[in-house]
């Protein structure tokens, strides 16, 4: 196998370290970091994505403590890698039985609750182009959304529920309902701006993507 980008090895010593890095993940006392490490390799090494969501799916099935802490940290791994991959055709197939038979075993249960959770953000993912932000990993795994402040020229800042999926076109659009411009003629957009720039945010950019950046 040839060696990955950056300072990757190759996918199969890869693929050995983000299995160590899942053993690990059962124990963590902060496992935030070690989930963003896991899916930034996933990003950058797209041959790996099957491999941890197996994994994910191997370590979620008859677990020695089904909701304990080791086991929601898997699950927490798993509803991340939802918003941010989407896995071949024969492992999605092999996820969602996974998904139907954890809710249909234990009905109610936080499994069940994650397993509804990552189902629905199957059906809406396409792709990232940058891994969740620490912030948003948070919030995933609570199962919520991110609070986005925009600032709005001559009005107060505004204050959007965003999701993982959502886009930069679906919050101008919420925000030009809330300031009550609908019937404006004039065309509206996001921009994104640091000390060094500022320049519009594509319609169709995840603003989470956008938060990634900034992070």
């Amino acid at each position: 196998t040839a060696p990955g980008p950056c300072s990757y090895t190759t996918l199969r010593d890869e693929a050995v370290k983000l299995f160590n890095s899942l053993q690990q993940l059962e124990s963590e006392r902060d496992p935030v970091p070690l989930m963003q490490g896991v899916l930034q390799t996933c990003l950058d090494l797209p041959p790996l994505v099957d491999e941890i969501y197996c994994q994910l799916v191997k370590q979620t099935t008859e677990p020695p403590a089904p909701g304990g802490q080791g086991d929601l940290h898997y699950w927490q791994l798993l509803t991340c890698m939802s918003c941010t991959f989407l896995p071949s055709l024969p492992v999605l197939r092999f996820l969602r039985f996974h998904l139907d038979r954890t809710e249909n075993h234990f009905p109610a249960s936080e499994m069940a609750k994650y397993a509804c959770f990552i189902r629905e953000a199957l059906g809406k993912t396409k792709g990232r182009e940058c891994v969740p932000s620490l912030e948003e990993i948070l919030v995933l795994m609570q199962r919520q959304e991110m609070i986005c402040t925009v600032h709005c020229p001559g009005a107060p800042a505004c204050s959007v529920a965003i999701s993982s999926h959502t886009t930069a076109e679906e919050v101008a659009q919420e925000l030009v309902s809330r300031l009550g411009l609908s019937q404006s003629p004039n065309l509206f957009a996001l921009y994104e701006q640091s000390r060094r720039r500022e320049q519009p945010v594509g319609s169709a950019t995840l603003l989470a993507d956008v938060l990634t950046r900034f992070e």
